[in-house]
């Protein structure tokens, strides 16, 4: 499908170092963006769907990189059905399974953890509830695997691994599995903080610097955060990956931001949810946590998005997360929402409210154009101008 957003007005790339696109049209065929910037009469009259975004802004497909999926769009540990099609709603494009912990009865021998990464792996290789791309199949760490094990999973496609559920007497032992799995170019994601569930541990700073992974999973709190004077040890002392979440501490995700930016760090910071946890089903997550970024401290809101979008797809080697060509075409539509005291998105976030979604495209393919259901209306009016197949992408009301 070749799809065009004209009459943008404010392109957010992704990339919190030149955080604005030029123009007001975003191209996309084939899956991927073909261009950024102003569309000929020609370029727009070749397109299937011509989505008009009546001044709104553009900002790359959120990406959530702490999602608890089990299998297909279901979690057992809330009992509800279709939550990824519903965070799809909330912008976000991109899961990436912090391992599928919650599957009911969940094997934790070694060949049980590899069936199971390799299982999840598979099933949402096609699988695209609302649209969402899922990356699924985040090997749990547990005593007992060898080296031959990574090495066996690596190739079969598994590329995700993730520590703090194991039975381990201490989490130390994780550093030869961590550097097992990086050695077959594994990303290496760990639990933090204090225990969330039965079966984890609290993980500290001096286990996260002993393990070296890529990325601290849930670091202000999933949802008990580290004491505040080990966040200095974790940002001077490694290049960790620091991922905060919506379902944890507030407080810390603000004083973490403040700690990366002062140390140059930013690329190192992450957003995600951790949902569904405890704490719920939250497809207004990721926005929710950019707009505290934006709202209670002083983090540029293209800043705080590029967080959640540009960050998590260079440290999870994906081709998604940023407005330009050739990257993945995932493109949200934001908007102030009506009723509300501000006029545009960015201007929204930046007041602490929840922007409203007015449409989302993945893979180049509209999913809805007009209004989420699950955000106020938009004060623009952001439609379908033209389309030449037999579907209006147009949602229906709440």
């Amino acid at each position: 499908m070749r799809t065009a957003i004209v009459n943008l007005a404010t392109i957010v790339s992704g990339d919190w170092r030149e955080p604005f696109g030029d123009g007001d049209s975003i191209l996309m065929a084939d899956g991927k963006i073909v261009k950024v910037g102003t569309l000929s009469p020609q370029e727009v009259a070749g397109c299937d769907v011509v989505i008009d975004a009546d001044h709104a802004t553009a900002i790359p497909g959120l990406i959530d990189s702490q999602v608890h999926n089990t299998f297909g769009d279901y979690t057992p540990r809330q009992k509800t059905v279709g939550f990824l099609d519903s965070y799809v709603h909330g912008g976000i494009t991109t899961g990436i399974s912090a391992s599928e912990v919650h599957v009911p009865g969940r094997p934790t021998d070694p060949e049980g953890v590899k069936a199971l990464a390799v299982a999840a792996l598979k099933c949402y290789e096609k699988y695209r509830p609302g649209g969402m791309r899922v990356y699924a199949g985040s090997m749990i760490l547990e005593p007992g695997l060898q080296e031959q094990d990574f090495k066996e999973v690596a190739a079969k496609g598994v590329w995700l691994t993730k520590a703090g559920f194991g039975a381990v007497e201490t989490p130390f032992d994780y550093v030869p599995l961590i550097a097992w799995a990086k050695k077959y170019g594994m990303i290496t994601t760990v639990h933090t903080g204090g225990s969330s569930i039965p079966g984890s541990k609290g993980i500290w700073a001096e286990h996260l610097l002993a393990m070296q992974p890529h990325v601290s999973f849930h670091v202000n709190g999933g949802p008990v955060a580290l004491p505040d004077d080990e966040y200095p040890r974790l940002i001077n002392e490694s290049n960790i990956a620091l991922q905060v979440v919506t379902a944890g501490n507030v407080r810390t995700t603000l004083l973490i931001g403040n700690l990366v930016r002062k140390a140059d760090q930013f690329d190192r910071f992450l957003i995600a949810t951790d949902t569904p946890t405890g704490s719920g089903i939250m497809p207004l997550g990721m926005l929710y946590t950019i707009t505290h970024l934006a709202s209670l401290s002083d983090m540029p809101v293209e800043w705080a998005i590029a967080a959640a979008t540009g960050n998590n797809a260079r440290v999870y080697r994906l081709n998604s997360g940023f407005l330009k060509p050739g990257c993945d075409a995932d493109v949200v539509v934001l908007d102030a929402c009506a009723g509300g005291s501000q006029k545009t998105a960015l201007d929204a976030l930046r007041n602490g409210d929840i922007p409203a979604v007015a449409a989302v495209v993945t893979d180049a393919v509209p999913r809805f154009v007009g209004r989420s259901r699950n955000t106020p209306a938009p004060i623009k009016r952001v439609r379908v101008a033209e389309c030449r197949v037999l579907q209006d992408f147009s949602q229906g009301s709440h």
